[in-house]
């Protein structure tokens, strides 16, 4: 009796799933994150429009008491702004030309508001980043002297200044540096800001001193304590402690492993402040009468020029959103572990 041969049953595996080449990934996650930007952004702009349209009647608070002398005027003025159309099809039609690059024209003097913010946004631009040049160094230099010298009479002294000057508004350091250094006291730096004939305010460096002062002494303790704290995590780690025991000196330790590792937090920290200080430059503008976006916010808040509100805050909200996105990608660039987080 023979037996019939039977062949073993084939099994059909899976093929392989090839892992996405690190740039494709890489294009992914910054793709990712690119249209979160836009969405934020998007979603300023809801805010900002609708926000605005809710303060009230523009044509109103434009005439004031010549609202109800002249209706034909007001009707006029509120054809102009696009007031006699639905809410909805205002801002499809304000979203449309802002991303024209069509700003409008502002109502408090009828130019353009390309003309009037272009030069206030630079210079904004300038101070914030003068602002930053000198706060950078300074909170990373005082943070590490403050972990170097950890639990000593040095590191306490530090501490206790930072709250102290973390505690203060903007407006109250400048308004003790200006007591200070422009008036009777010392009476040898320009309390406002000084630059003639439609000349840059950089013009006159004197001038810009106290602003860029004002603005280091309010950013700089909030980066020098969380940079002070990545280094002490750091300087407790087993790798450094290894470092130590190799003979490897204190000051290579601080600077070749502590301050490599503590600089992604910094980053981000950094980035937190200055995008605050795209906000916060508002006060300090104001006090120091600094040419820029902070300055026109405020006085097209009073003359109820509406066009000059809602660009300026866009401006705020795309700087916002523009430093974090830059923080987000230096941070990724600077953690190993990030990186192979993206590429697998």
């Amino acid at each position: 009796m023979t037996e019939l041969a039977t062949s073993p049953p084939t099994t059909t595996e899976p093929a392989p799933v090839r892992p996405s080449s690190p740039a494709s990934a890489w294009l992914k996650w910054l793709a990712r994150r690119l249209g979160l930007a836009v969405l934020t952004l998007w979603l300023c702009s809801v805010l900002v429009f609708f926000a605005t349209a809710a303060l009230g009647d523009p044509v109103r608070a434009i005439l004031g008491k010549d609202y109800a002398a002249s209706p034909e005027r007001a009707a006029a003025l509120a054809a102009q702004l696009g007031l006699d159309q639905p809410v909805i099809v205002r801002y499809v039609e304000w979203l449309g030309s802002l991303l024209t690059g069509n700003l409008g024209t502002s109502v408090a003097n009828g130019l353009p508001v390309g003309e009037l913010v272009g030069d206030r946004i630079i210079n904004s631009a300038v101070l914030v980043l003068a602002s930053a040049i000198v706060m950078i160094p300074v909170a990373f230099g005082l943070a590490m002297i403050s972990a170097n010298y950890r639990g000593k009479r040095t590191d306490g002294v530090i501490q206790v200044v930072m709250i102290t000057l973390a505690g203060l508004p903007e407006f109250v350091v400048g308004i003790l540096l200006v007591a200070l250094f422009s008036t009777t006291v010392f009476h040898v730096l320009p309390a406002v800001t000084i630059a003639g004939g439609g000349a840059p305010p950089w013009s006159n460096p004197a001038s810009m001193i106290l602003p860029v002062l004002t603005l280091v002494i309010v950013v700089t303790p909030y980066v020098s304590r969380i940079v002070r704290s990545s280094l002490l995590e750091v300087l407790d780690s087993d790798y450094v402690e290894l470092a130590r025991l190799k003979g490897v000196p204190e000051k290579v330790v601080m600077r070749k492993h502590a301050l490599l590792n503590a600089i992604v937090p910094g980053i981000q920290v950094i980035a937190l402040q200055l995008a605050w200080l795209a906000g916060g430059v508002v006060f300090v503008e104001y006090l120091f009468s600094y040419p820029g976006i902070g300055a026109s916010l405020v006085d097209s808040v009073r003359n109820s020029d509406f066009p000059m509100v809602q660009v300026l805050a866009m401006v705020i909200a795309a700087v916002y959103v523009g430093v974090n996105l830059i923080a987000d990608i230096l941070s990724i660039l600077f953690t190993p572990r990030a990186r192979t987080a993206i590429a697998s």
